[in-house]
């Protein structure tokens, strides 16, 4: 069998991991414990990433005429890869995190939705909330003001409903019309 019959299938797989990605992030794995490696995996698969090191020639085929191509540059020296399909940050984030415990790990570069980055926008990228965080934010601050009123219409009903309330405002008025009176006749 040749060589070219041999690499095929991996290139293949590569490319079929790649082709529904939100984001891909390259990582230099050299100096990580066995022990460290593991947990680095198992967290990854934890968030949805699949992560595995491939040859940088397979990478670089497999990344030939997609969104994937301008990694080609940080392809140099030992390279794993991390997929996400679901959380476009979810690699640089999880990558980023295990990097402050096991300082060997290099985050390269990366492509999220479309964008190459550096090792600097990885990690800006890396800072940003999940998908489920940020709408649950959003959410938050949706429901307060609903949540607000709910709570002023709860007090009103409780002091007898919106008649008491409103009697003291329609009272307000009179007594000050007197007073423009009197000021008037000076």
């Amino acid at each position: 069998m040749a060589k070219v019959e041999l690499k095929q299938p991996i290139v293949e797989e590569i490319s079929a991991k790649i082709k529904d990605a939100q984001s891909v992030v390259l990582v230099d794995y050299r100096g990580l414990t066995v022990e460290q490696d593991t947990q680095l995996r198992k967290s990854l698969r934890e968030a949805g990433v699949v992560y595995k090191v491939y040859k940088n020639t397979y990478m670089t085929r497999a990344f030939q005429g997609t969104e994937f191509e301008g990694l080609a540059p940080y392809l140099e020296g030992p390279s794993a890869v991390a997929i996400s399909t679901e959380d476009a940050t979810a690699p640089a984030r999880v990558l980023a995190e295990f990097a402050k415990k096991a300082d060997k790990l290099e985050i390269k570069g990366g492509v999220v939705e479309g964008t190459v980055y550096d090792a600097k926008g990885m990690a800006a990228i890396a800072s940003i909330p999940s998908r489920e965080v940020l709408i649950s934010k959003l959410l938050g601050s949706l429901q307060s003001p609903i949540t607000n009123f709910a709570r002023v219409m709860n007090q009103l009903a409780e002091k007898g409903g919106a008649s008491e309330c409103a009697a003291p405002v329609a009272e307000a008025p009179a007594e000050e019309a007197p007073a423009a009176e009197e000021t008037s006749a000076e």
